[in-house]
């Protein structure tokens, strides 16, 4: 079955540009089918998960390490679920938003490379297979490079542009590392590399490999101060589209660094014989507070958002550096909450935009009287990401902090601290503006979003609600994934 999760996406982009010749109102119905029958697999598959253990599938019967495998297990499994649910809201906001930023007659093209871009994460996040892993992140790059730039902002081409080289660079570290690991190894199969690696721990061929395919990856990520690709690409895509990429984009290449750093290496590698997790959390906690400081500098709505996601990628990365139970819990869930927040906050700028085209922070005087439930749903979204208690932003936090005690890393303590003080002070920024600027009545003057877009801006600020009161679903999807990791 879970071949599925990767064929429904990729026969929808082959379809969609064939029926968009008929009719282009195809194009957006057939995403919404794709969204949501590959979440439905997505479910079904990670029910027979925790029942039964991990689901594989073998293309052509050929046993690993021969053949190319699909794996679902405890780890990927919360990526599934967060990114095919993100996918659904993104597609139902698409519909009105890409009508307004881009051509008619470039929708059909739009849907066809989010459907590949889908296709592409998807089988980032299942594949087991180390060459197969970079085929899909390229299919994702080279789709991404596209969306953003048909946007009608003439912006977002040099933003698709500076994105595109600074990819290529990062794909071809990624590229040059799978190299040097194969002919360590003779592999490609994760799960088989990761038993013939001991052997060649101390082969330079090794060590350059994983540095190689660490930094290509964290280039992906866009780990401070590899991060200059980011900014520009979520702020001047089509704001569906930045928004999908701010909810999926990184988050998967967390996943993949994830699965290099323990599916590939080992902890005893990365902390011992390499002292990477170490340099993974200085880079952390720089890319905490720059991140946060960039983002308070900032006068546009999308940029302050895009800069505030570098900071926030440190916190996912910081987990992974500190490496135990606790931490680890909290890089997974803060991938989960992140996507949510995330993608809510950049779909409310996206909307302002396309209502009243307001995108510098000073020109939401009043705005929470002309869009009272998109400014509520904002305020939400905006206690969650500075981790206010009964926000899922909290529970991330919370477990990181636990984790650092563990590990007696008691300065990363006052740097999650005052990155969630500045993150209060960049997002109080908006709200001042859109609720206590006195400008004038502007009652008799409302004019929300459709309700296509509201929507999906509802459900997902309301996420991070509900899973900060009730956030055992998250909770013991990370904790079954970070035992895995640490081989518990």
């Amino acid at each position: 079955m879970i071949v599925y999760i990767v064929l429904i996406p990729l026969l929808t982009a082959l379809i969609t540009p064939i029926l968009g010749m008929f009719n282009k109102k195809t194009s957006f119905y057939l995403a919404l089918l794709n969204a949501f029958a590959t979440f439905f697999i997505v479910i079904l598959t990670i029910k027979k998960v925790y029942i039964y253990g991990p689901e594989k599938y073998w293309f052509g019967g050929f046993e690993p390490p021969y053949g190319i495998e699909y794996v679902v297990d405890s780890i990927n499994a919360i990526i599934l679920f967060i990114i095919s649910l993100v996918f659904i809201f993104s597609v139902i906001y698409s519909k009105k938003s890409l009508e307004e930023e881009v051509e008619n007659k470039r929708l059909t093209l739009m849907y066809t490379m989010i459907n590949l871009y889908y296709t592409g994460i998807l089988g980032i996040t299942i594949t087991g297979d180390i060459f197969n892993l970079y085929v899909f992140i390229e299919i994702t790059s080279l789709s991404a490079y596209t969306l953003i730039a048909m946007g009608k902002n003439k912006k977002a081409l040099m933003a698709s542009y500076n994105y595109l080289i600074l990819g290529t660079i990062g794909a071809t570290f990624i590229l040059i590392g799978i190299g040097y690991i194969f002919m360590a190894t003779g592999s490609l199969n994760m799960y088989d590399i990761k038993l013939r690696l001991p052997a060649v721990y101390s082969s330079k061929m090794v060590r350059t490999g994983f540095a190689f395919l660490t930094l290509g990856l964290c280039l992906k990520l866009a780990l401070f101060p590899l991060h200059t690709w980011l900014p520009n690409a979520y702020t001047y895509a089509p704001s569906a589209i930045g928004a999908l990429l701010a909810g999926t984009g990184t988050k998967v290449s967390a996943y993949a660094l994830i699965r290099i750093l323990y599916s590939v290496f080992t902890l005893e590698f990365d902390s011992k014989i390499i002292p990477f997790n170490f340099i993974l959390l200085i880079l952390s906690c720089v890319a905490i507070i720059s991140g946060s400081f960039l983002a308070i500098s900032q006068k546009n709505l999308k940029k302050m958002l895009a800069y505030s996601s570098v900071g926030q990628i440190g916190y996912i990365s910081l987990g992974l550096s500190i490496a135990n139970l606790n931490s680890l819990q909290g890089s997974i869930i803060h991938i989960f909450n992140h996507s949510l927040m995330k993608v809510s906050l950049f779909f409310i700028a996206g909307g302002i935009f396309i209502k009243y085209g307001y995108e510098n922070i000073n020109e939401l005087k009043g705005i929470g009287r002309k869009m009272p439930y998109t400014m509520f749903f904002f305020l939400l979204s905006s206690m969650s990401l500075v981790g206010i208690p009964f926000t899922s932003g909290f529970i991330s936090k919370w477990y990181l902090i636990l984790g650092a005690l563990e590990q007696s890393y008691y300065l990363v303590i006052p740097v999650i601290i005052i990155s969630s003080s500045l993150s209060f002070i960049y997002l109080w920024r908006v709200i001042e503006m859109a609720y206590f600027d006195k400008k004038e009545d502007t009652m008799h003057d409302v004019k929300e979003v459709p309700l296509s877009m509201l929507v999906p801006i509802g459900f997902s600020s309301l996420l991070c609600v509900f899973f900060g009161i009730y956030p055992k679903l998250p909770i013991s999807l990370a904790e079954q994934a970070a035992n895995i990791i640490l081989g518990k």
